[in-house]
């Protein structure tokens, strides 16, 4: 083996899970660029205003809420979803181009972002419940850690260039036009799936209390409780800090799309390092105390950016040196949290628990843009944020007395003893 071989991880070096791997890198970076320029043509060629941007995410984030749970039920009896994932990829790819295409014809409207949004919303959250048991048809158990440290490396890759990118090709092209680049993502990713054959585990036997056995799982298992509680408490108070985020730049601290770019791209080179350095820090510190150093990394130097003012260059180092540190604190809490999720849940339950577990914790993220809609109009952008920054950090309240920090190594994974329904 030559020496640069011997530096690649063990996982890339196999052609399956390098396919899946490149697929889902090219999406992210799509996905980034998607998360500033979609915002921005709200803002800059509609004119939303805080009501409407926070509808916007709203809408986005509510089928998170509404469609996770019977997503997952009918994934688990799918035998085949890998197929499922290929379709949603190439429906929001749809979604997406008929954003420039209207903006090109002259007919856009935020009707039309609000369905947009809505859509690409439903369908990631089917592409999500699949991915789960793609992910574990590809990776070993014992290799989880690295499975995750290299798709969240992907996804610090992503935000490092995709929000610069994003911003460039706004300031360019307009904001419309840039999401083109995303609907291009979003066809990469299907044919790098289309190209992965993996042996997926058997449908889930129907069963009393199939559809809501995921939901009771995950609320009678001590670990996945205490993480459902901190991260909705997160998540919430997170998105009223992101649904404001780009209105609150733009207009209040007066940056242009191509700095908010640049911004958000130096920022994300700690989620870079952060990935990079996960397993190191986990051999260290074991699982349990990484998680809690993540979550408090993650959320704690955001506080920065509503405390942000003077001089532009440094409303600009507060910014990125809040964005730095908060995405090196994401990977440590994101790796550590999703591969313990892996280790955790039942085959035979994967996409069930994950669309129950999205349910309960992403479903809190349409409440959070609401509140940042409706906190934004009453109170004003910065007095919003930092409602939002200071209260994500309550997380940490949930995972400190659960067993998380005392856990060194991650658990066997054990076949799932069925719950009896209590109807």
């Amino acid at each position: 083996m030559s020496r640069f071989g011997r530096h690649v991880p063990g996982l890339l070096r196999g052609r399956p899970f390098r396919r899946y791997w490149t697929g889902q890198s090219i999406s992210l970076a799509g996905d980034q660029i998607s998360l500033i320029a979609l915002p921005l043509a709200a803002v800059l060629i509609l004119d939303a205003d805080a009501a409407q941007m926070g509808l916007l995410k709203t809408v986005e984030l509510l089928p998170a809420l509404l469609l996770s749970l019977p997503a997952g039920a009918w994934a688990d009896r799918r035998t085949r979803r890998r197929h499922v994932m290929i379709a949603t990829d190439l429906g929001r790819a749809a979604l997406i181009a008929s954003v420039p295409l209207a903006h090109l014809l002259g007919v856009l409207t935020l009707a039309q972002m609000y369905c947009v949004a809505a859509g690409i919303g439903a369908l990631t959250v089917l592409f999500d419940v699949c991915n789960v048991t793609l992910f574990v048809s590809l990776v070993p158990a014992d290799r989880f850690v690295q499975g995750q440290s290299l798709l969240n490396g992907s996804r610090a890759m992503a935000n490092v260039g995709g929000p610069s990118a994003g911003g460039i090709l706004v300031q360019i092209l307009t904001a419309p036009i840039a999401l083109i680049a995303t609907g291009l993502a979003y066809l990469a990713s299907a044919g790098f799936l289309a190209r992965v054959h993996p042996v997926e585990p058997p449908p889930a036997a129907p069963a009393k209390g199939y559809f809501t056995e995921g939901l009771r799982w995950v609320l009678n298992n001590p670990y996945m409780r205490s993480m459902f509680a901190a991260s909705g408490t997160l998540q919430f108070f997170n998105f009223i800090f992101h649904t404001l985020f780009v209105l609150y730049a733009t207009t209040e601290l007066g940056l242009s799309p191509g700095v908010l770019g640049l911004v958000l791209g130096l920022g994300a080179v700690g989620g870079l390092l952060g990935a990079a350095l996960t397993g190191r820090v986990v051999r260290r510190l074991g699982v349990g105390p990484t998680a809690v150093l993540g979550a408090a990394g993650f959320t704690v130097p955001l506080m920065l950016i509503p405390l942000a003012d003077g001089p532009q260059p440094l409303v600009i180092a507060m910014l990125g040196t809040a964005e730095f540190l908060s995405c090196f604190g994401v990977m440590l809490v994101d790796i550590t949290l999703g591969s313990l999720q892996m280790a955790l849940i039942p085959h035979e339950l994967r996409a069930r628990v994950t669309g129950a577990y999205r349910m309960l914790n992403h479903g809190f993220r349409p409440l959070g843009a609401l509140a940042g809609g409706a906190l934004g109009t009453a109170i004003g952008l910065r007095p919003s944020l930092w409602i939002g920054t200071a209260g994500a950090v309550l997380g940490l309240l949930w995972i400190l007395p659960s067993p998380i920090p005392r856990l060194r190594e991650l658990p066997t994974t054990e076949p799932a003893a069925h719950v009896e329904s209590a109807v």
